[in-house]
């Protein structure tokens, strides 16, 4: 059963396109996002709204809501009150009191997008907000904010970041922004291979050709489970397995990659 925790490769689609809903529930995602934001023209805000449903599909469904301060977001908090969403995705979070209120106003978790600085200097405060179920990370957006280029040595420490304050306030680690780069999907599992060396847990898909691609990234790789099972079978103690010292922290690596795996 997929639940907020597990969620790997979610995928967002238009919500002024439900003739899109049951093609992304069928493309191997683990769930759906419904995107007011981004993804809707400003004409058709009212349009996508007035499209948003559950029924399509057995899989968790999310509503991405526009930000907090916008002339849409009280009318998507109606929306997404009415529905029996699995989660609100929040952009543009920033403090957990818009976290709370839009839990509040819905009825449901809040999956807040980081996309600031702002929202960086308060993530661990987010993060331990009750009604955040998960983090996630909106890297394109926060370069924007900050005015940096989108490399992965310039966002290692702002993903780190979302890490910790994940670990610290007890909640699954977060989901990874996008792959904007459609052109080979080999790019999206490639970046989801560092972000799960990194400590996360998922990435945002955009595309359904990017799912596979990144529940690949995530899994753990045939040796990686073959060292996962020689470590756990190695016995108690100190011992050498491949020539290096095993004890309990590396054993516990070895039962979340075998975990990660199931």
């Amino acid at each position: 059963m997929v639940t907020l925790d597990t969620l790997r490769a979610p995928l967002f689609v238009p919500a002024d396109r439900p003739d899109r809903f049951a093609k992304a529930a069928g493309s191997g995602a683990c769930a759906v996002i419904l995107d007011l934001e981004d993804a809707v023209a400003l004409d058709a805000k009212e349009t996508a709204r007035a499209a948003l449903t559950c029924d399509f599909t057995e899989l968790p469904v999310l509503v991405r809501i526009n930000p907090a301060g916008t002339p849409w977001h009280e009318a998507d908090l109606e929306a997404a009150a009415a529905l029996p969403f699995t989660a609100i995705m929040l952009p543009k979070a920033e403090d957990p009191e818009t976290v709370a209120t839009v839990a509040r106003r819905t009825g449901h978790p809040i999956l807040p997008l980081i996309e600031s600085a702002r929202g960086l200097a308060a993530a661990r405060e987010i993060a331990a907000c009750p009604d955040t179920a998960r983090l996630a990370f909106g890297s394109i957006d926060f370069c924007a904010d900050i005015g940096c280029e989108h490399l992965r040595e310039t966002l290692r420490p702002v993903r780190l970041e979302l890490v910790i304050a994940s670990r610290l306030a007890g909640i699954a680690a977060p989901l990874d922004g996008v792959t904007a780069d459609l052109s080979d999907p080999a790019i999206a599992e490639d970046d989801s291979r560092h972000a799960r060396c990194l400590g996360m847990g998922g990435k945002l898909c955009i595309h359904p050709r990017q799912v596979a691609p990144v529940r690949s990234g995530f899994a753990p790789t045939p040796s990686e489970l073959d060292w996962a099972s020689r470590v756990l079978a190695s016995g108690d103690g100190a011992v050498a397995v491949d020539g290096a010292m095993v004890d309990e922290p590396v054993r516990q690596r070895a039962r979340a990659i075998l975990a990660r795996a199931s």
